[in-house]
């Protein structure tokens, strides 16, 4: 009984963390767009360009990266 469940912990483990990492860089990834849009509204060019592309790398890393190729795929695999 107690090596099951030590198991079940040491697969949830890895997991919940890439869960709790990719939604914090989707989070981020959303907070640095919304910021984007705000500074190219008060005709900020260079700082809005540089974060929409900071957003899109974390977007891109949280959804598809983290998210998509290691949590999906290990939820999947069970």
């Amino acid at each position: 009984m107690v090596s099951a469940s030590t198991e079940l912990v040491a697969e949830l483990v890895p997991v919940l963390a890439y869960a709790i990492a990719g939604g914090l860089l989707t989070i981020g990834g959303v907070v640095a767009e919304y910021t984007s849009v705000q500074h190219l509204g008060a005709g900020d060019t260079t700082v809005a360009l540089w974060l929409a592309g900071i957003g899109l790398v974390m977007l891109y890393a949280g959804v598809y990266g983290i998210g998509y190729r290691k949590v999906l795929a290990r939820a999947m695999a069970r």
